[in-house]
């Protein structure tokens, strides 16, 4: 288990009014952890050098890197959330951290509360994480999110429109209609007067006769998935014919984790903008009690991925059990 020791809390436990933080505080902590073969990193923000009682050891520590202080900048409390986060860390904490609630996921399943009998220390079990009832779409919005950071573009429409196959027939003339009436620059700018090369899409689908040089992601729950792809072929006739296209719109149904049952989205992208490839594949690390549930799951997730983002191949999604996050409910 890795351990982010939060030294400021640590040191001010039973401090009184007119007393200083105790080094002594951190040490114990250090050998509790240590006792239990834990991993641990000391940190601890600027103020504290000024104010401990026994500052010509403490700045040797610091020199030494056995205690590292917050970046300058940082509010430390923040600072040791967000390293927890990355390392998938435990903090030793008195710190509710309250101000920080509506950022970090479920932050009380993260950290270790203690208490001091003299000079010993007993460090506490975090609580059990909250039973996330929309696990899937969090880990989705984590994935489009990473691969939004890596300037990949993603749809993000999540609303969802009564499902049938006249609306999404309706919904998609709608869109590239306008598109094209108001001159929008995104995906689908100049649609009727711009035909790119449709090769790249081409290679990869059979038994295609006619196609337009664009493809239409259909977004569904994974319901209504079936009655989708039945439709699909009467749904691109239908554009081609209202639109008077010289070839049919390709159309791909995407199980999609963000839709609810009866409803759909649009994600319309030119023929050339479409991903051969994911960009990248996916790992997902989950508590043991969800693995399962996940694991049932991941190809959905892949699903939404691919969709989302315009992929027309689905990224690898693997999913490993992780005993730092402990059952039920966390990602």
């Amino acid at each position: 288990m890795k351990v982010i020791i939060d030294a400021s809390n640590v040191a001010h436990f039973g401090k009184g009014n007119d007393s200083s933080p105790k080094l002594a505080n951190i040490l114990s902590a250090v050998k509790a952890l240590e006792d239990k073969g834990y991993d641990f990193v000391i940190m601890a923000d600027a103020s504290l050098k000024h104010e401990i009682d026994d500052k010509e050891k403490y700045v040797h520590l610091l020199d030494e890197e056995a205690i590292e202080e917050v970046p300058a900048g940082n509010n430390a409390d923040h600072f040791i959330l967000e390293l927890a986060e990355e390392e998938n860390a435990k903090i030793l904490s008195n710190d509710l951290f309250r101000e920080f609630n509506d950022e970090f996921k479920d932050i009380q399943s993260r950290r270790l509360p203690f208490s001091f009998d003299g000079e010993k220390i007993t460090i506490g079990e975090s609580k059990k994480p909250k039973k996330d009832k929309n696990i899937l779409q969090h880990i989705c919005n984590d994935i489009l999110l990473s691969i939004e950071s890596k300037r990949w573009e993603v749809y993000k429409g999540k609303e969802g429109i009564e499902f049938s196959p006249l609306n999404i027939a309706k919904e998609s003339i709608i869109r590239m209609d306008k598109s094209q009436q108001d001159g929008v620059g995104n995906k689908i700018e100049g649609l009727f007067s711009k035909l790119p090369m449709f090769d790249k899409v081409m290679d990869m689908v059979e038994d295609v006769e006619t196609s337009a040089p664009y493809v239409i992601f259909v977004l569904v729950h994974p319901k209504d998935y079936k009655e989708a792809v039945k439709s699909a072929g009467n749904i691109s006739v239908t554009i081609a014919d209202r639109l008077r296209l010289d070839k049919r719109p390709l159309i791909a149904v995407r199980n999609d984790l963000f839709m609810k049952p009866g409803t759909f989205e649009l994600n319309i992208l030119y023929s050339d903008e479409v991903e051969e490839e994911a960009p990248f594949n996916v790992e997902i690390k989950i508590n043991s009690h969800d693995e399962v549930f996940i694991k049932k799951n991941s190809r959905n997730i892949a699903s939404t991925v691919a969709g989302r983002m315009g992929s027309w191949k689905f990224p690898f999604v693997a999913v490993k059990p992780d005993i730092i996050l402990e059952k039920p409910g966390g990602i």
